[in-house]
């Protein structure tokens, strides 16, 4: 009916097939397949938990310029009504609205008067060229021509 080789062939496969079914079953419901798929659920929580964080804090910090836009606008117009008071109730001779100031700058524009600013120095300039400065290793210390040669005791 069949011959041998395709009997053994077949068992082969059988067997190949049944032994890999098992170990998947095996591994399905073995306690440490389980905690596998329960760290891995856990995982999955956490990272949308953090990606329903990030979401927020995008939010709120994208409310928080809207808002504080608005707020600059509202004092904008504040002081343009005070400076439009001022002009009109001092005949002239009150501040100038910002809507009316002299030529519009660009906002990456460095002003005039925060251009020559120097940042402080962390240490004491040298008064001459030839003075050695706080950051040469022989400030403040004078070394004698001669090395100092120690006396010897006195014999009694």
């Amino acid at each position: 009916m069949y011959s041998l080789t395709i009997v053994i062939v077949g068992a082969a496969a059988g067997l190949i097939v049944g032994l890999g079914l098992g170990l998947l079953l095996g591994q399905r419901s073995s306690p440490a397949g389980q905690k596998h798929r329960e760290v891995e659920r856990k995982l999955d929580q956490v990272l949308q938990d953090k990606k329903a964080y990030e979401d927020e804090v995008v939010e709120h910090f994208s409310d928080t310029a809207r808002l504080l836009n608005k707020l600059t606008d509202s004092y904008r117009e504040v002081h343009n009504h005070l400076a439009k008071g001022a002009s009109e109730l001092c005949q002239g001779n009150g501040p100038v609205a910002i809507d009316r100031e002299a030529g519009e700058r660009d906002p990456a524009e460095i002003p005039a008067d925060l251009a020559t600013v120097r940042p402080p120095l962390d240490y004491a300039p040298k008064t001459s060229p030839d003075e050695k400065g706080m950051l040469n290793e022989e400030f403040g210390l004078e070394r004698n021509a001669k090395a100092a040669v120690p006396e010897e005791p006195a014999k009694a």
